[in-house]
């Protein structure tokens, strides 16, 4: 009897190791996964999840497009339909934005470029009156690298008009936002007026430090 205990007893934890054995293979394999899994997503580029639920949504409205079809109706009025108030604004609000960006100053090329797109859009040609100048001119309509002189052309008082309103309406800009610098009593008058005082900044901000020796020396009166 006390044979058969020790042999129960000793099949027992033989089964039970077995078990343990097993969890712990198992579990390496989990890990393992997991680690290959991770690895994975390491190497994936850092924009992968805001694709995938880019896709996902794509398919979803894929198919939600292919059930209106299917039953007929329009599937954007039914867009419009389920879009709250609140959601139409801020979507309102969002393609206004894009239609007109303004980013504020990042160089002087886009400034310029902003400028120039403000004035063409003002712009309304004559159509009529063009045709009629072309037809009156002809050949000398399209000038080309043989031609001399100016052609008698005479701007229309609308367009002067339209061009001093502009011009008065930079000016005013300019002197909104001008910043009120500190002036100082002390400091060397090396200029004749305020423009050329802001240009002398400029040269002294940029080669200032090349023509030090060349400035003291003509104040020691020992320049050659």
């Amino acid at each position: 009897m006390a044979d058969k205990s020790k042999d129960s007893t000793r099949e027992q934890r033989i089964a039970r190791l077995r078990q343990l054995q097993m969890k712990r293979n198992e579990a390496r394999k989990m890990n393992h996964v997991a680690v290959v899994e991770e690895d994975k997503m390491k190497n994936l580029p850092s924009n992968w999840d805001a694709k995938r639920k880019k896709v996902d949504w794509e398919d979803t409205e894929e198919e939600r497009r292919k059930a209106c079809e299917e039953r007929g109706m329009s599937y954007g009025r039914v867009k419009m339909l389920e879009l709250s108030a609140e959601d139409a604004e801020r979507k309102d609000l969002k393609k206004q934005r894009k239609k007109n960006p303004d980013e504020g100053f990042s160089s002087f090329e886009q400034s310029t470029f902003r400028q120039y797109s403000r004035l063409t859009r003002q712009m309304k040609p004559d159509f009529e009156e063009y045709e009629e100048e072309k037809t009156k001119l002809g050949d000398a309509f399209y000038p080309g690298t043989n031609t001399l002189g100016v052609l008698n052309h005479k701007d229309s008082k609308e367009g002067i008009d339209r061009m001093v309103s502009d011009l008065s309406k930079q000016q005013e800009k300019r002197q909104k936002y001008s910043r009120r610098r500190v002036h100082d009593d002390d400091a060397d008058i090396d200029y004749i007026n305020d423009r050329n005082a802001k240009f002398n900044k400029k040269l002294e901000r940029f080669y200032g430090e090349h023509t030090a020796e060349i400035r003291q020396n003509f104040e020691r009166g020992t320049a050659v």
